[in-house]
């Protein structure tokens, strides 16, 4: 599929649904072919981690074991009760 930059940006959703169904789409500009859009290998994006995985500088934390009680001693309530 080729998709212009005006296309991309005002029928993102279509472009995209394209790409989902594993279509490479070429992105045009003034005439001139500027970037492809690739489907990922398996279907799984950034998003593929689980949502209380650590990553980066956190992964290898160990004091950080579960995120989400981490997270929320680090909110706290109102003068430190919850």
């Amino acid at each position: 599929m080729r998709a212009t930059a005006k296309e991309l940006r005002f029928k993102t959703r279509e472009v995209l649904a394209a790409v989902e169904r594993g279509e490479e789409v070429i992105i045009t500009y003034r005439g001139k072919e500027k970037a492809k859009l690739v489907p990922l290998k398996g279907g799984q994006g950034r998003g593929a981690q689980s949502s209380t995985s650590l990553f980066g500088i956190w992964k290898d934390n160990k004091s950080v074991e579960d995120v989400n009680e981490y997270i929320d001693e680090l909110r706290g309530g109102r003068f430190g009760t919850r």
